[in-house]
C-alpha cells in the first residue's frame, strides 16, 4: 500500500486507473497533465508515479524529469499507446522504472505499481542507512579502509555532536579542510553556515577578515564590513593555517574565544557571537610555543580536541580507491573522455611517497587525464616533471623467495598456529628494526603498515630498541 500519482489527460482512463489502484488500498492523487503533475509533486510525497507519454501540455518524459527533480528516489512507470523501442530506451535511460503499453492488463499494471512502490521504499531505506553510516563514521568523502582512516572517521564521529574546539594538524594536502567540513556537516550546527578563512594575511587584513571593520577604520575601508565571526554566527568557523597569525592577532582571537564578544576595527561596540571554532595547521604548534612564536594559552584553547590527518604514505593501501575517486572527478570536471588507470600506473603511484599527499595525487591524475592519448592511463602518461617513483626492491632471496604455500609445506604436521604467527611477526619486526637502524618510519614503509599500526605491534610484542631477533 502506497501513495501513487496518476498522470493522464484522458479523464476516463484516469478513473479506470484510480479504481484499480484503490481496490489494492493505494492512496491515489490524479493529475490531468504535466503542469498538474508538477504542482502535485511539489505539494505531496509519493511512492510511485504512473504517467501517460502523449498529453496535451507535454510528455511523460517531462513528468519523469519533474519527478526526479522533486525526489530522486521516486519510481516512475510509463503507460503509453505510442510504444516505440526508442521511447522505451530513452525513458529507461532517464531513470524510468517500468514501461507498459496500452491497452494494459490491470493485473500487470497493479503488479508494476507494487514493484515500483517497493523499489522506492527500498532506495529510501538504503539512503537512510547510508546517511546513518555517514553520521556515525564522520564523512563518506573521507575515502579509505586503512586503520589510520578508520580511526580518523571514528574520531570525527565522536567530536562532531559536541561543541568542542578542534585543532586539525597534518602535512600539506592531507585533507584538513575536508575533515573540518565533515565535523560541521555531522554537528548540530549543520544547517548553519560553515565559514572558512586562511590566516596567512597581514596583521591588519587578518583582523579585518576575522572581526570586521567600520568605514574609515584604515586606508581603503570605504564601507563597513562584518568579519567571519559574525558571518559564522551559530555555525562553524574554520581557521586554516592558524600558525601564520601574528602574536597581536593571536591575543585578540584569544579574547574573542574567552568572552564571545567581537569588536570591529574602528568600533567600540562589542557584538556577541556564537561560533564553533575549528583550526588547522601543517606546522608544529607545540614547537612554535617553545620558540615564543605562538601563544601557549591560545594553543590550549584551540587544541581541546586534537586530530591528525595521516600522510598518504602511511595509508598506501587506500591509494587505489582514492585514485578511482579522483579519476572519476577529473573526468567529470575536466570533461575529458573516459579514462582508466592501468595496473602498472597504480603500482607506480603506490610506490611513490607523495610529499604533497592527496593534493599532489589529484594534480598528477588531472594532468594524466589531459595528456593521455588513449583510454588507459599508463605510467608514461604522467608528466615527465612528476617526481620519480621509488625504485622497486631487489628480488627476494632465500626463505623470502618462497610462496606462502611452500613455507606451509615445510612446517611440521602439528604446531600451535597462533603462537607461531605471533613469534614470526615479532621476529620480522625485530629484523626490520635492525636493518633500518631503529628508524620506525622506514620499518613501517618496508613492512607496508602505518606508523600507528607499527607502534601498536611494538607494544603488543614488547619490542624495545636494541632487541635482537
Amino acid at each position: 500500500m502506497g501513495k501513487v500519482l496518476v498522470v493522464d489527460d484522458e479523464p476516463h482512463l484516469r478513473r479506470i486507473l484510480l479504481s484499480n489502484l484503490r481496490q489494492e488500498h493505494h492512496e491515489v492523487v490524479e493529475a490531468g497533465g504535466v503542469n498538474d503533475a508538477r504542482r502535485a509533486l511539489g505539494e505531496y510525497s509519493f511512492d510511485a508515479v504512473i504517467t501517460d507519454q502523449k498529453m496535451s501540455d507535454g510528455e511523460g518524459l517531462d513528468v519523469l524529469a519533474a519527478a526526479r527533480e522533486a525526489d530522486s528516489t521516486l519510481s516512475v512507470v510509463f503507460l503509453t499507446a505510442f510504444a516505440t523501442i526508442e521511447l522505451a530506451v530513452e525513458s529507461m535511460r532517464r531513470g524510468a522504472f517500468d514501461f507498459i503499453t496500452k491497452p494494459f492488463v490491470p493485473e500487470v499494471l497493479l503488479a508494476s505499481a507494487t514493484r515500483a512502490i517497493e523499489r522506492t521504499r527500498l532506495v529510501r531505506e538504503n539512503k537512510r542507512l547510508r546517511d546513518t553510516v555517514v553520521r556515525l563514521e564522520g564523512s563518506s568523502e573521507i575515502v579509505g579502509q586503512s586503520a589510520p582512516i578508520r580511526r580518523l572517521r571514528e574520531q570525527i564521529a565522536r567530536v562532531s555532536p559536541t561543541n568542542a574546539t578542534v585543532l586539525i594538524t597534518g602535512e600539506t594536502g592531507t585533507g584538513k579542510e575536508l575533515v573540518a567540513r565533515a565535523i560541521h556537516r555531522n554537528s548540530p550546527r549543520a544547517d548553519k553556515p560553515l565559514v572558512a578563512v586562511n590566516c596567512a594575511f597581514t596583521e591588519t587584513l587578518l583582523e579585518s577578515e576575522l572581526f570586521g571593520h567600520e568605514r574609515g577604520a584604515f586606508t581603503g575601508a570605504d564601507r563597513a564590513r562584518e568579519g567571519v565571526f559574525e558571518a559564522a554566527h551559530e555555525g562553524t568557523l574554520f581557521l586554516d593555517e592558524a600558525a601564520e597569525m601574528s602574536l597581536a592577532a593571536q591575543a585578540k582571537l584569544l579574547r574573542v574565544l574567552t568572552d564571545g564578544l567581537v569588536t570591529r576595527l574602528g568600533s567600540t561596540r562589542a557584538r556577541r557571537t556564537d561560533v564553533r571554532l575549528i583550526a588547522a595547521t601543517n606546522r608544529n604548534l607545540e614547537q612554535l610555543v617553545k620558540d615564543g612564536r605562538f601563544r601557549e594559552d591560545l594553543y590550549y584553547r584551540l587544541a581541546v580536541v586534537p586530530l591528525t590527518t595521516p600522510p598518504l604514505r602511511e595509508h598506501r593501501e587506500d591509494l587505489p580507491e582514492l585514485c578511482a575517486l579522483l579519476l572519476e572527478q577529473a573526468v567529470r570536471d575536466l570533461k575529458t573522455p573516459q579514462r582508466r588507470l592501468s595496473v602498472e600506473s597504480i603500482r607506480t603511484l603506490v610506490n611513490y611517497d607523495f610529499p604533497g599527499n592527496i593534493r599532489e595525487l589529484r594534480n598528477l591524475i588531472e594532468r594524466a587525464c589531459i595528456l593521455s592519448v588513449g583510454e588507459e592511463i599508463t605510467p608514461d602518461s604522467f608528466p615527465v616533471t612528476a617526481p620519480r617513483a621509488l625504485e622497486s626492491p631487489p628480488p627476494p632471496r632465500g626463505l623470502a623467495a618462497l610462496t606462502p604455500v611452500q613455507v606451509a609445506e615445510m612446517m611440521p604436521e602439528s604446531y600451535n598456529l597462533r603462537e607461531f604467527l605471533a613469534t614470526l611477526e615479532k621476529v620480522v619486526i625485530q629484523r626490520a628494526l635492525r636493518i633500518a637502524d631503529g628508524a620506525q618510519a622506514e620499518v613501517a614503509r618496508r613492512l607496508g603498515m602505518s606508523r600507528s599500526d607499527l607502534s601498536y605491534k611494538l607494544g603488543k610484542h614488547r619490542i624495545r630498541d636494541g632487541d635482537e631477533p
